[in-house]
This record gives C-alpha cells, sequence and structure tokens, in this order.
C-alpha cells in the first residue's frame, strides 16, 4: 500500500500509542497533531510521540492545519462523546478528509444521536469524505467479530458476550475509568447516573441486532462496582480491601423475532481469568474463547490503523464497521 500522510487529533495515552504504531508500520509522512490540552500545545511532537517529525508541534484544532497539506487520513482519540467529538468531525469532513475515530458513540451514532449521525453524513457526502469509529469494544469484540461469526448460522436464538480483563494492565485513564482506587458508594452513584464506566454497550446491543437482521424493541443497561478483597497495586495507587478495584455493566435487550442479547463488560484490577467469550445459541450453537482477551490498547491501535485502507477506498459517508471489509494488517511502505 502507498504511503499516506495522516494527522492525529489527541494526543492522550491512547492517541500517543495509535500514532506511535503509526510510525513504526510507516503508514506515511505525520503532517500534524492536535490536543486542547494547554499542557501540551506548544510542545514539540516527537517528545510524545517517538519517530516523529523534529519540527512538528503540537496544535490546537485541525483548523490551523496548512490547506496545502496533502492528508489522506485523519486519526481522531480525544472523547467518547459524539456530541463533544462534533466541531472536529465537521472540520475534517468539511475538508474532505477521512476520519477514523476511537468515540464509542460514533459505533452505532443513531442509539443516542441521531441527529448528529444525520448531519455526519450530509458532511460526509458533502466533503466527498467517509467517517468511522475504530476499536475493541465497541466496534469489534461485540459487534464486527459476533457479526461474521454468525453469518455460519441459519437460525439464532440468543447471543451473550462476556469481556473479562486484567485492568492491571491497561493505561491510567482507563483504570480511573473502571474506578480503581475508588469509594464504593461514590463509584456507585457515578455509575446509576451514566456519569462514569463504560461507554458503548447499548451501540454493540444496536450494531448486533442490525447485523441479525432484526431491531432491539426493549433494551436495559446496569452496572456495579467490584471491591477488592486484598490489597492491590494499580497505577493510580495502592487499593486497599473494601475500595473499588473495578467495575462490572451488563447491557441486555429483546428484539423482534425474539433473539435475546446479553452483553457483559466486566474490568478490574486484579481479575483472575480474563478472556472473551461469545456464545451463540441457534442452528448451529457454538462457542468461541479468546483465552487472556484482547489487550484493549493495542488491539484498538491496530484496529483503527487496519481500518484505514478499507474506509479510504469506499464510498463518501458514515460508515461502521459493519460497513467495511476487514482491513489487513500489512505494512504501509
Amino acid at each position: 500500500m502507498s504511503r499516506l500522510g495522516w494527522i492525529q487529533v489527541g494526543l492522550g495515552p491512547l492517541g500517543c500509542a495509535i500514532a506511535r504504531q503509526a510510525i513504526e508500520r510507516g503508514v506515511g509522512p505525520l503532517l500534524g497533531a492536535f490536543d486542547t490540552n494547554r499542557a501540551l500545545v506548544g510542545r514539540p511532537v516527537h517528545e510524545l510521540v517517538a519517530g516523529a517529525p523534529r519540527d512538528l508541534v503540537v496544535q490546537t484544532t485541525p483548523e490551523e492545519l496548512d490547506r496545502a497539506a496533502p492528508v489522506r487520513v485523519a486519526i481522531v482519540a480525544t472523547t467518547s462523546k459524539l456530541d463533544l467529538a462534533l466541531p472536529t468531525f465537521q472540520t475534517l469532513l468539511g475538508r474532505g478528509i477521512p476520519v477514523v475515530s476511537t468515540c464509542e458513540e460514533l459505533a452505532w451514532p443513531w442509539l443516542r444521536h441521531p441527529v448528529i449521525a444525520g448531519e455526519l453524513q450530509e458532511y460526509a457526502i458533502r466533503g466527498r469524505a467517509s467517517i468511522v469509529a475504530a476499536g475493541v469494544n465497541p466496534g469489534f469484540l461485540m459487534d464486527a467479530l459476533p457479526r461474521a461469526l454468525v453469518s455460519a448460522c441459519r437460525r439464532v436464538e440468543r447471543v451473550r458476550i462476556v469481556r473479562r480483563q486484567d485492568a492491571a494492565t491497561r493505561r491510567a485513564p482507563f483504570q480511573a475509568k473502571v474506578g480503581a482506587t475508588r469509594d464504593a458508594q461514590e463509584f456507585a452513584a457515578e455509575l446509576s447516573s451514566g456519569a462514569t464506566g463504560h461507554v458503548g454497550l447499548g451501540e454493540s446491543l444496536h450494531f448486533l441486532a442490525h447485523a441479525l437482521g432484526s431491531r432491539v424493541e426493549t433494551w436495559s443497561e446496569a452496572g456495579e462496582p467490584l471491591l477488592a478483597e486484598r490489597p492491590l497495586d494499580s497505577v493510580l495507587g495502592p487499593i486497599e480491601p473494601g475500595r473499588v478495584r473495578g467495575l462490572r455493566q451488563i447491557a441486555e435487550a429483546r428484539c423482534a423475532g425474539g433473539i435475546t442479547l446479553e452483553l457483559v463488560f466486566q474490568a478490574a484490577v486484579g481479575e483472575a481469568s480474563p478472556e472473551d467469550r461469545i456464545t451463540v445459541v441457534g442452528d448451529p450453537s457454538f462457542e468461541t474463547v479468546i483465552p487472556g482477551g484482547l489487550h484493549g490498547d493495542l488491539a484498538t491501535s491496530a484496529l483503527v490503523l487496519n481500518t484505514i485502507r478499507p474506509l479510504i477506498h469506499s464510498e463518501p459517508g458514515l460508515k461502521t464497521l459493519g460497513d467495511l471489509p476487514f482491513g489487513g494488517c500489512d505494512p504501509f511502505d
């Protein structure tokens, strides 16, 4: 594949990890890097991302990008919330730049933001560019992967997907999201209000129902903290017994035709026997297990980069990973 000029929007731990992998794999010249964090603006990008051009500095928004720059794709790793990411997406699509983003709500935007989804489609068509969310969860593990697996069935009655992760192997923002070190009552209240926790189970439910040729009739989501029973270490500090070590979230749906879906997301420091398990009840029934589970940060970086080629060769518009062929992990040079 020919090398591509690209830009990176979002230079948090995940954004930097994606950018480093992009440089290692030879995606092409990094033409710009952007972040609204004042502590990062103006810093040389190579101080954050090894191998980045030494003359490149962090700018605030892609609106500052030189319009003559030959950008073929933008990688956006900023926020889980689609409404907050919208101005960035509008700027990029308006300039005809395809977008691959880790924004969880973009994985199935019609669920929480149907108006924004329509606007993104219009911006993409006008700019003759495409936009898609790519990530492990949502995006792949509870979405595109089971979609591929059920294509071997002539009938599906139930799908249950369980993702168990040891959060000790993940970056600090992820450990904070799952509540590591927090007070149990305080964190439970935030989970109940939707102020924190994993984003994307609802999106995955609706993606999967659509992939099965059905629709969600009723659905629910609930979460609870998981508490430490012994002292544990985390990158956020020690976790004493009785403090939060992680969370469990469950989303369930009943779909047209009697199909039921259950998605279980469990991530905690000290989680024993991590794995990803997909159980399909139908004709045929089967179970697929990934021992140890996919590492969220490493696999998300790979999925973002492997989605670039299918995206830039797709027709303009708002996409999901179900609309694109699976990308390969071959070099870009």
